[in-house]
């Protein structure tokens, strides 16, 4: 998407791919909590510390997706639509002088929020295999 918004290509075909399995991704990610908690009462482990870290950061996770990520992809993907096939120099000069700035501004919030966002998943991963100072022979 940077790429099409710097450029003037118009790779706007990939870029609503990549939000389409963006929002599929939130929906069907949405089974992930439920099954954890169905597990971890399965478990008895529903009270660790573990477990409640777990849930809190998957909680930031999706709060960041719902609010800013899925959004973030929705004005990126409407950015492209005023621009395409225009150069960033075309762009600028039709639609004012911030118009440049503010869609590199857009898209580096938004990497920098996916990137966060990937962060927390991969910091639930390693709770969920290391299980700390659990007593499940994790």
């Amino acid at each position: 998407m940077r790429n099409s918004l710097k450029n003037g290509s118009n790779e706007a075909p990939e870029a609503r791919l990549l939000h389409r399995l963006t929002r599929v991704y939130a929906s069907v990610g949405a089974a992930v909590p439920l099954l954890g908690i169905a597990t971890a009462a399965a478990m008895g482990v529903t009270r660790d510390p573990w477990v409640i870290a777990s849930l809190t950061l998957t909680a930031i996770a999706a709060g960041l997706l719902i609010t800013r990520i899925i959004p973030g992809q929705q004005e990126a993907l409407a950015l492209l639509d005023r621009h395409g096939g225009r150069t960033a120099g075309a762009a600028d000069s039709a639609s004012g002088p911030g118009t440049v700035q503010n869609s590199t501004a857009l898209l580096k919030q938004l990497s920098m929020t996916t990137g966060i966002f990937s962060l927390l998943w991969a910091v639930v991963l390693v709770l969920m295999v290391v299980r700390p100072g659990s007593s499940t022979g994790g």
